[in-house]
């Protein structure tokens, strides 16, 4: 396992980057700490696979360094830095077993038969692939082949870290479920450094000790679920994370309050003088339908999706997200919306401002 440090870390596909726009991925500097479970989120473009490829050796970057417990891996081959990378679409061998190619990377590193047998045995166990064993890879579905390709990469103990890009896009929903919970469970075990890529927060969320969210080639937030959910410091961390995501509207803000369009949100906090473009963010799950407090709301429709009810509004021209538990009265004559002081966040430019002490 290895602690991860990326400094001063960028990369342009361009010869000769003159901008910051040129590059697709913007100045890093980060520190992964050793033995933690890390997922890279974001849309697609937004630099995932990118950095994953700078990490794994794959591609060198336009600038800085990056670190292996402290020792420059930079210009290091993929083979040096002691790495099992898993592609978004099955590598396997198709003339090998299923068996072989389990094995493969614990005979390529001279380890004695009696231990590769009683490990591919153990990841074919967690893979679900016992009865496969004997089967050559010809022939198999995407979805097995890439079951090999998990395993193949979680079959060695001794890897400084575990990446994985995009691994399960091939996997039916179940099977996703199920390995997800595979690998949590490796992680726990043996404290492999892992780092999954996804665009899927879903996947993000259940697999990670923390998130680390990119937007534009830029790291905007590193956190834990919890964090991203609650403090989201960009608004795209607040919109994309969430079902439905966080409500963004445009407000102009003095001291305490919120001004849209003449009505006055409270804010529980303090805000100085702020420049650029100034919104305010809250959660659907922190705001609320009623009959005679709040400010005016339009209901456009109400979907019914089990375990709630999501309501879509109009709110001063901006639309806005309700979420209502799945027993709670919602009537036409519900026309006024209130906001948790709590939970509403202040944003310049996109980015969070911290309020002043109550």
């Amino acid at each position: 396992m290895a602690k991860i440090t990326l400094d001063n870390l960028a990369h342009s596909y361009l010869a000769h980057p003159r901008h910051e726009d040129d590059f697709a991925l913007k100045e890093l500097n980060h520190d992964w700490d050793d033995g933690a479970a890390y997922a890279l989120l974001g849309a697609s473009g937004c630099g995932k696979s990118t950095l994953l490829n700078i990490i794994s050796g794959l591609l060198q970057p336009s600038q800085g360094r990056i670190l292996f417990d402290g020792r420059d891996v930079t210009h290091a081959p993929t083979a040096e830095r002691n790495i099992a990378q898993v592609f978004q679409f099955p590598v396997v061998y198709d003339t090998m077993t299923v068996r072989d190619n389990l094995a493969f990377p614990l005979r390529n590193r001279g380890r004695d038969e009696a231990y590769v047998a009683e490990r591919v045995q153990e990841i074919a166990r967690m893979i679900g692939m016992e009865d496969m064993l004997n089967r050559k890879a010809r022939g198999l579905t995407a979805d097995a082949k890439q079951k090999i390709s998990l395993g193949r990469g979680m079959v060695r103990k001794d890897v400084n870290a575990l990446l994985f890009d995009e691994p399960l896009t091939v996997i039916d929903p179940h099977m996703k479920w199920e390995l997800r919970t595979q690998l949590k469970r490796l992680h726990h075990d043996f404290g492999h450094t892992m780092i999954y890529v996804t665009h899927d927060q879903t996947e993000a969320l259940t697999f990670a000790d923390k998130v680390v969210v990119m937007y534009d080639g830029r790291v905007v937030q590193i956190g834990t679920p919890e964090d991203l959910f609650e403090t989201p410091e960009h608004t795209f961390v607040g919109y994309f994370i969430g079902s439905p995501g966080m409500n963004v509207i445009p407000a102009r803000v003095e001291g305490r309050q919120a001004h849209v369009n003449g009505a006055s949100i409270d804010l529980g906090h303090g805000y100085g003088p702020l420049r650029g473009k100034v919104e305010i963010g809250i959660r659907p799950e922190y705001t609320r339908l009623s009959r005679t407090e709040g400010l005016p709301v339009n209901i456009r429709r109400i979907e019914d999706v089990g375990r709630h009810k999501i309501i879509r509004a109009d709110f001063f021209g901006t639309d806005l997200n309700i979420i209502a538990d799945e027993d709670e009265e919602v009537s036409a004559d519900m026309n006024r919306v209130r906001f948790d002081p709590a939970h509403v966040n202040v944003y310049a430019d996109d980015w969070r401002v911290k309020g002043d002490a109550a």
